[in-house]
This record gives structure tokens, C-alpha cells and sequence, in this order.
């Protein structure tokens, strides 16, 4: 909406959204081109640049994204969740705070159809490939880890992603991480994988971006953080760990009984550490 894409009566459609934000919903066409001192075309040419069929699609579009953002996070900033002069356990309890509140807003995004849909190709897939840039992928290596005591076969795609990609196929599943949606090392991968028919799971922000363009289903990622004004990435970091923790549980919980008795027999075997803390000892 911020692009230099149109023309000044178009510009005073979109000022107006801005300017009255949660009211959009209530206004009929009429209304808004009345206070706007514009046509009712004008708002369907607008909804259309935007890539929607009508205003009507666009206007609850809006209204939604801009609900969002009026949720959650109300107590605490996920850019500068501390502030300079903080004591070392006002720290601890802020981060603690922005956590708690990141797990509750990704909670919210979760859409129950497109969690069903990745659960099962998931579970379905011989192989399960993840690309991602480097530090999103070091958060990878929990879920690979717990996949994998499952029987699943997990590969984290660091080196030669064009032919891991090349190397795809049906029965292979991708899960493609990447906050903006628009990091180039895998958008480029898209034409490829989709010539190899393979399954496309895309973890990424609110809103449209070229990943979710082309991906079969979507797991929206808490999107509070701006690119590089921030302290660190504790919100972003806590929604992927929270979105492949639960891939993991919805896929584990496909076959319940067979992968606990499997996980706690192979633990049996491998796993030989002691404590003397009862609270953590094995009986």
C-alpha cells in the first residue's frame, strides 16, 4: 500500500484506510468514496492493484492484518524488549514476558486446515528437506533431532540447495523458513521445486510474499520485529522453535503409541546418564 503505484485519488483511498483503520469494516463503498471525495470504482481499482478481486476481499484483508497488530503485545516491544538501565533480573522477566506474549500471538495465527494439511504431508513424505538461511537453520537442528527419533528422515539444506532442490521429487516435503518471505537464496528455489511436483510448506510472516505464493499450505511466523532495528530476533527465533515444535508433536501424535514405545526404547539403550536429582532420575 506504501508503493508509488497510484494515482491521487487511489492515494486518498489508501490515506483513508490508514487514517480510520479499525472503522474500514463498518463503511459501505458509498461512504468511504463520499469521504474520500472520490468514486466507488476507485476503491475496486485500488483492491485490484493489490492483487484482490474486490474491495470487499481487500477491506477484510485489512481489517484482519490490522486486528492483529492490535492484539497481544500491548505490555511489551519485541524490537527493544529491555531498556539500558534495566537490572540483570528485569532483563530475565521482560524476555520471559515477550515469550510468553509471542507463544500466545503465533497461537492466534495458527489456521487449523493448513496445520492439518502440513501435518500430513509431513507424515506422508519419505524424506523432509528444510531450507533456510543460516540462523534460522540453526533453530532446525531440535526438530531434525526429534524427527528423526521417530523414524523420520530430516535434511537441513546448508550447501548445494539448487541441487537438493534438483534432487526433489513427490515424495519428498520441503519446508521453506524465511520471516520476509522474500530471501532470495530460496525464493529462487520455487520454479524448481514446483517443476519437481514436490510439497511446499512455508513458514513465514502476515501478509502475501513470493513464498506464500507458491507454497500448499502456510504456518504464519509472529511478525512484530522489523528487519534490523531491534535488539535481537527473541520473537521471530520463539515462533519458528514454536511452529516446528508443534509440526513435530502433530506429526508424532499420528502414531502415538508405536513412536513413544519406539522413542523410550531406543533411550533405553542409548541414553546411559545418571543423576542423583530425583526429580529427573529414571525410576
Amino acid at each position: 500500500m506504501k508503493e508509488k503505484i497510484f494515482s491521487s485519488s487511489e492515494e486518498a483511498i489508501i490515506d483513508y484506510m490508514f487514517d480510520q483503520r479499525g472503522d474500514i469494516r463498518d463503511k459501505t463503498t458509498k461512504q468511504i468514496a463520499a469521504e474520500t471525495y472520490t468514486h466507488p470504482s476507485t476503491l475496486i481499482r485500488v483492491a485490484k492493484k493489490l492483487g484482490y478481486q474486490g474491495w470487499v476481499e481487500l477491506r477484510n484483508a485489512f481489517s484482519e492484518e490490522n486486528s492483529y497488530l492490535n492484539s497481544h503485545f500491548k505490555d511489551v516491544d519485541a524490537n527493544y524488549p529491555f531498556e539500558e538501565n534495566d537490572t540483570v533480573l528485569a532483563i530475565a522477566h521482560k524476555i520471559a514476558s515477550l515469550k510468553q506474549t509471542t507463544l500466545s500471538d503465533n497461537l492466534s495465527l495458527l489456521n487449523k486446515d493448513d496445520l492439518q494439511k502440513a501435518t500430513e504431508l509431513l507424515n506422508q513424505a519419505k524424506e523432509i528437506k528444510i531450507f533456510a538461511i543460516n540462523n534460522n537453520l540453526f533453530l532446525c537442528h531440535d526438530f531434525k533431532s526429534q524427527m528423526t527419533r521417530i523414524g523420520k528422515t530430516v535434511h537441513l539444506c546448508t550447501v548445494d540447495q539448487g541441487y537438493e532442490a534438483a534432487n526433489c521429487d513427490p515424495n519428498t516435503c520441503i519446508i521453506l523458513i524465511s520471516y520476509t518471505g522474500e530471501t532470495k537464496e530460496i525464493a529462487h528455489l520455487l520454479p524448481l521445486l514446483k517443476s519437481r511436483k514436490t510439497p511446499i510448506i512455508v513458514l513465514t510472516s502476515i501478509g502475501d510474499n513470493t513464498l506464500t505464493q507458491h507454497a500448499d499450505c502456510v504456518l504464519r511466523m509472529t511478525t512484530r520485529e522489523k528487519l534490523y532495528s531491534k535488539i535481537g530476533s527473541f520473537s521471530s527465533n520463539s515462533s519458528i522453535s514454536f511452529l516446528l515444535d508443534t509440526l513435530y508433536g502433530c506429526v508424532f501424535s499420528k502414531d502415538y503409541r508405536n513412536n513413544l514405545d519406539h522413542k523410550i526404547n531406543i533411550s533405553k539403550y542409548y541414553d546411559q546418564r545418571q543423576s542423583f536429582n530425583k526429580v529427573i532420575d529414571e525410576e
